[in-house]
């Protein structure tokens, strides 16, 4: 499947877009980077994590405190992964190279990688995003059906009573099975990953022995293997149903677009920042608690359109954004609460359940 192409046309939504948010930053005199608070919050976070890891591994605590050290732990590895990480990752947790490069290694240290989560969320998902078929990120049969090209199966029809637990098993699935497909089939769906270099191939499992260390072998030294099972089991699906709730309430609700490429151009109808204000929803951006522990992802449209900006300056940009979404007639999908994007996100999955 090739890849589409997005339109172009004379007078670019993007490029006056782009000139505005510009002009923002110029005229408050700072950088699109992290700030002081991000770097603090950053702190506050791994420091919390190694706490919490050290007492339920090293401490041996009681059933019901492990128990919520490890939905504690899940929290906190969420978290890591959209403050640090992520930004990280996209160049905008700061304005030194190897300080984004150290941010986005939490990303190995916690399971996954780097290179691959490059490949598949910023050149593919960001891109490309809710092109059925090419966004990997929409893809999670057979167990569900994100949008009405994908094939229904007879499971389909219960997806959302069970979406929960299927989003629980994410992370899991991700760091145990998803990052070795994609780096023996060298590809992520139908497009192909870049090509590894000696030190990408050292990095890939380097951390993931690293990781088998850490998460595996030293608690299941210290706490017996049925014990490390359980709670490795609470603290990977609590991560994966945090990571995965995030996400879709970003891409899978009902006023979100799965538009696909004409067949005869292979061209998309809108040019690309169209695109991402169709296929991408905000929620809940007046809570500021939402918005602190989600690292600003609940602002997803604004980190659609300016992915190298870091999320603490969101809440200004937005605004930029909106008024030129009304200028230009463009949709800006926005849940005010998060129980108003989960309602929208389970009645997508109903619709979705019916052939």
């Amino acid at each position: 499947m090739s890849s589409p192409k997005f339109s172009n046309t004379s007078q670019s939504f993007h490029t006056e877009l782009k000139k505005r948010i510009s002009e923002y930053f110029k005229q408050a005199g700072k950088a699109s980077t992290g700030s002081f608070a991000l770097y603090f919050k950053a702190i506050v976070l791994i420091i919390s994590f190694l706490f919490v890891y050290t007492h339920l591994v090293f401490y041996t605590p009681t059933t019901w405190l492990a128990i919520v050290e490890c939905v504690i732990l899940g929290g906190l590895t969420a978290a890591i992964g959209f403050n640090i990480m992520h930004d990280g990752l996209h160049g905008s947790f700061s304005q030194k190279k190897w300080v984004n490069e150290m941010a986005g290694l939490t990303l190995n240290f916690l399971g996954a990688n780097n290179f691959m989560w490059r490949n598949k969320h910023n050149i593919i998902h960001h891109t490309y995003t809710n092109i059925e078929g090419i966004d990997d990120d929409i893809e999670a049969k057979p167990l569900l059906r994100l949008c009405e090209t994908q094939k229904h199966y007879k499971i389909h029809r219960f997806q959302h009573w069970y979406f929960w637990a299927a989003y629980s098993l994410l992370y899991i699935w991700w760091v145990l099975f998803t990052d070795y497909k994609k780096y023996f089939l060298g590809r992520i769906g139908p497009t192909p990953i870049k090509k590894m270099s000696f030190a990408d191939h050292v990095s890939f499992w380097g951390f993931k022995l690293l990781h088998a260390f850490i998460f595996f072998a030293i608690p299941i030294y210290t706490l017996g293997f049925s014990t490390w099972l359980i709670g490795f089991l609470i603290y990977g699906m609590f991560t994966g149903f945090v990571l995965s709730i995030v996400f879709q309430l970003a891409h899978t609700v009902e006023e979100t677009h799965f538009p696909q490429a004409s067949v005869e151009t292979g061209k998309m109808e809108d040019e690309w920042a169209v695109h991402q204000l169709k296929t991408t929803a905000n929620f809940a951006t007046n809570n500021r608690v939402i918005s602190w522990l989600v690292g600003g992802l609940n602002f997803q449209v604004e980190h659609h359109l300016f992915p190298r900006i870091s999320h603490v300056h969101y809440p200004e940009i937005s605004k930029i954004i909106k008024n030129a979404c009304q200028e230009f007639g463009v949709p800006y999908i926005e849940y005010p609460k998060m129980r108003m994007a989960v309602a929208s996100h389970i009645t997508h999955l109903k619709s979705l359940s019916r052939k």
